[in-house]
């Protein structure tokens, strides 16, 4: 990839970084407070779950330190973060991580439930975090989704695998019914029980 961007090797992780890049680079300076889909998270608490998630999953692989703080209790302080350096150094983490993984792997560790996947399911659900996370973000701070019906068809495929144990965990909340004219990326936002026409007027 350019512009120094590291690639993990796997299609639907690398796109879900750019989209999670694509909705923070967006973020103006005085939008980190403001509400999310992520019931009573701000921005800056839905970008610092991100970015601690990914850090995790890097952790998982490698065995390396995780994040320095519980990305499920994000505090939303932003004073001297640069949320550039911040991101890109997580990314940079999983990305790397990922690329060493090999593909005909039978399974490798991930941080939630069940703790084990296939390289593509396991690559696929830190996509999952990401890209969902990139279009909290965007939709919060009235930018265009970056996720988009290409990326969204694999990452229905894999929560459809994985997403049911985690919702007892608070991770996900419960399904969306599906509506007439859904199309893949509020298929995918319904069933991971977010609305698809959220607005935080």
């Amino acid at each position: 990839m350019s512009d120094g961007v590291i690639s993990s090797g796997w299609g639907v992780l690398d796109a879900s970084h750019e989209a999670l890049r694509t909705a923070v680079r967006a973020v103006p300076a005085d939008g980190w407070h403001l509400p999310t889909p992520c019931t009573d998270w701000t921005v800056a608490q839905v970008f610092q779950h991100a970015v601690g998630d990914q850090i995790g999953y890097a952790a998982a692989l490698t065995g390396e330190p995780g994040p320095d703080f519980n990305p499920f209790a994000p505090s939303g302080e932003m004073a001297g973060v640069d949320p550039q350096v911040f991101l890109e150094d997580a990314l940079a983490r999983a990305a790397k991580a990922w690329a060493s993984v090999a593909r005909d792997a039978t399974e490798v560790p991930v941080p939630l439930p069940p703790h084990q996947l296939s390289p593509w399911s396991g690559s696929a659900a830190c996509g999952l975090d990401a890209a969902v996370h990139a279009w909290d973000i965007a939709l919060a701070t009235a930018r265009p989704s970056p996720l988009t019906p290409e990326l969204a068809r694999p990452l229905l495929k894999l929560a459809k695998e994985t997403v049911e144990p985690l919702r007892s965990y608070g991770a996900y909340s419960a399904a969306l019914a599906p509506e007439p004219g859904d199309d893949d990326v509020a298929a995918l936002l319904r069933y991971l029980g977010r609305d698809p026409g959220w607005s935080g007027s």
